[in-house]
C-alpha cells in the first residue's frame, strides 16, 4: 500500500524548507503540485552553478516527484483557480514571506474557515509569534541569530556556520511530521489544522543540549573542532594519513580501547576510571592516545578498533563516503538522468520500501495544460515530473 495515495497537495514554496516538506509527501505517495511564478519559477532554480538540465542542484534535490503550474497570483483568475483546487485539496504548504498570502486573499485563517478539512503547513524564518514574526530570513541568518554559530568551529577561531542547510531541511522534515499528524487528526475529527514551524524553532530544538547546559550553569559552551566537554575520549586523532574519530564514551568501551592500544592499565588509573573523571581529565587521556594513533594509518586503527568493538570512523571526504561499500548497499541514491550525479532518496523505509520512486524535478509549468483548464478536481494522473529544463 502507498501511504498517502489519493492525498492532494498544493505547494506555494520558495527555496528549501517547504519544498522538502512537499517532496517528502510526494515520496509517500501524495500528488504534489508546486505553484511557481511564470517565467522564472522558484527563486532557487537559478541558485547555481552547478545546474542539472538548466536548474540548480538545490531545485532538483528539493522538488522531485512533483508537477509544476505557473500562476501570477496577483491576478483574480489565478486566485479563482486556487480556490477551485483547494476545494478538493488535502494539504496546502507555504513558506512565502510573512504577510504575502494575506495580501492576496489567501491568508491561512480565511482558508481554514472556507475549507475546514484542509491541513495547512506554514513555515517561516522566525516563527508565527513575537516581534520578529514578519522578519524574512535565510539559513545563514538564522544559524547566526539562534546561537548555532557560537557552538560551531574550533576554539580560538571565528564562530562558523554548519556546512549544510540543516535548519531549512530540518524545518522541512518537521513540516512533514506535523502534516502527517494533521492528516491523522482529520481522520478522527473530520477537521484539518494549521501546522506552523520555522527555522529558528528548529535551530533551538537542535540546540537543546548546549542550551540546557547553559541554562543550568550560565557558561557558554566551549567550542571544539571535534568532540565535546562531557565525555572522553570522543574526538578526532591524527593518524599518519589523516584523522580518525574515536568514541569510547563509557567505561566498557574505554577498557576495550585501552586494551586495543596496548595499555590496559589506563582503565584502572584513578584519573580515567569512570566516565565522569575522564571528562575532567580529558586532556590527559587525549595526550596519551595522540602519540599512539600518530604512528599508523587510519586503516590500521579502524581495523584494530572495530575488531575491539570500539566505535570509530575515518574523517571522510565525500569521495570516501561514496566509495564505502556499506553506503552503496543502502539503496539510498537515485542517479541524476544523463549525468554522473546522485540524488539521495528518502532516508527511512516503511515495510522495507523507501517510498514512491520520485521522478526528476518538474519542467517549469509542465502541468499547466492538465490543470489550468481544470476548475475543480484534478485529473487521475498528472504529467510526469520530467527534467527541470
Amino acid at each position: 500500500m502507498i501511504p498517502l495515495q489519493g492525498i492532494r497537495v498544493l505547494e506555494l514554496t520558495l527555496n528549501i524548507s517547504g519544498a522538502l516538506t512537499g517532496q517528502i509527501l510526494a515520496g509517500l505517495g501524495a500528488q504534489v503540485v508546486k505553484i511557481e511564478r511564470p517565467g522564472s519559477g522558484d527563486d532557487c532554480r537559478a541558485f547555481g552553478p552547478p545546474f542539472v538540465h538548466g536548474a540548480s542542484v538545490m531545485y532538483n534535490t528539493m522538488n522531485r516527484g512533483k508537477s509544476s503550474v505557473t500562476l501570477d497570483l496577483k491576478t483574480p483568475q489565478a486566485i479563482e483557480w486556487m480556490h477551485a483546487q483547494l476545494a478538493d485539496c488535502d494539504v496546502l504548504i507555504e513558506n512565502m514571506r510573512p504577510g504575502t498570502l494575506d495580501a492576496i486573499g489567501l491568508g491561512l485563517g480565511s482558508l481554514r474557515a472556507r475549507y475546514p478539512r484542509l491541513v495547512c503547513v506554514s513555515l517561516s524564518a522566525f516563527g508565527a509569534q513575537g516581534p520578529l514574526a514578519l522578519k524574512p530570513g535565510y539559513e545563514e541568518v538564522v544559524q547566526a541569530f539562534s546561537g548555532l554559530f557560537s557552538v560551531n568551529g574550533a576554539e580560538g577561531s571565528p564562530p562558523a556556520r554548519v556546512g549544510t542547510q540543516i535548519l531549512d531541511m530540518g524545518t522541512g522534515v518537521w513540516g512533514a511530521v506535523g502534516c502527517l499528524a494533521g492528516l491523522m487528526q482529520r481522520q478522527q475529527t473530520g477537521k484539518g489544522c494549521t501546522v506552523e514551524g520555522s527555522l529558528l524553532e528548529t535551530a533551538l530544538a537542535w540546540l537543546t543540549l548546549p542550551l540546557g547546559n547553559f541554562s543550568l550553569t550560565g557558561r557558554q559552551p566551549a567550542r571544539s573542532r571535534s568532540g565535546g566537554p562531557s565525555v572522553a575520549p570522543y574526538r578526532c586523532f591524527q593518524a599518519t594519513d589523516g584523522e580518525i574519530v574515536v568514541a569510547a564514551i563509557n567505561d566498557r568501551l574505554f577498557a576495550q580501547l585501552s586494551q586495543a592500544l596496548g595499555h590496559p592499565e589506563w582503565s584502572d588509573d584513578s584519573r580515567f576510571k569512570t566516565a565522569t573523571v575522564r571528562a575532567s581529565n580529558r586532556e590527559a587521556i587525549h595526550g596519551l592516545i595522540e602519540p599512539i594513533i600518530a604512528t599508523r594509518p587510519r586503516a590500521h586503527w579502524r581495523a584494530l578498533l572495530e575488531a575491539a568493538g570500539v566505535p570509530c570512523s575515518p574523517v571522510n571526504s565525500f569521495a570516501d563516503v561514496l566509495a564505502e561499500p556499506h553506503v552503496r548497499q543502502l539503496d539510498l541514491f537515485d542517479p541524476v538522468p544523463d549525468t554522473e550525479g546522485l540524488f539521495v532518496r528518502m532516508p527511512i523505509r516503511i515495510d522495507g520500501s523507501r517510498g514512491v520512486p520520485l521522478a526528476a524535478a518538474p519542467v517549469l509549468g509542465n502541468a499547466n495544460d492538465a490543470l489550468l483548464g481544470a476548475t475543480s478536481s484534478w485529473p487521475g494522473s498528472l504529467p510526469a515530473s520530467g527534467d527541470a529544463r
